[in-house]
Formats: C-alpha cells, sequence, structure tokens
C-alpha cells in the first residue's frame, strides 16, 4: 500500500520510495528510509499528509505519498 491509503494515527514503515529521483533524494535527507516508521498525523482536504517521523512533522503532497510504498505497523493506542 502506499502512504497516501494510510489512516490518520496510524503507524506504518517504509518499503520504498518511488518519485522522481531528486524528490527521493530529497526525502532520504529528511529521514524517510526504507525501514523508517512514520506516524499519519492528519489529512489535509487537498490530498496532502502530515506525518511524523524522527520527532519531525513534515507535509507531504499527494504526488509525493503516492510515490511512498509502506506497510502497516500498528494504531496508536
Amino acid at each position: 500500500m502506499t502512504l497516501f491509503e494510510g489512516q490518520k494515527n496510524f503507524f506504518y514503515e517504509i518499503n520504498g520510495v518511488f518519485t522522481e529521483e531528486a524528490v527521493a533524494r530529497r526525502l532520504r535527507a529528511l529521514g524517510l528510509n526504507d525501514g523508517t516508521t512514520v506516524k499519519i498525523l492528519n489529512r489535509k482536504r487537498n490530498g496532502a499528509l502530515i506525518v511524523g517521523v524522527r520527532g519531525t512533522r513534515l507535509a507531504l503532497g499527494k504526488h509525493i505519498s503516492s510515490g511512498i510504498e509502506v506497510k502497516e505497523e500498528k494504531k496508536d493506542a
């Protein structure tokens, strides 16, 4: 599944970033690497996601979050 398909307050493990090379390189620099756990904090009307990763909040547009493959880890208790 992709990060864009994820639900709010769930944790996901990144399995791969499949976007343009420049975007993928920037996401890796921000800490979005394979095996990294991210939490979807909020979903905006325009399709953007607010995610928490390594203590930082990032906003990702629909195009970018649709190119990030993830697997579900667990729901926030």
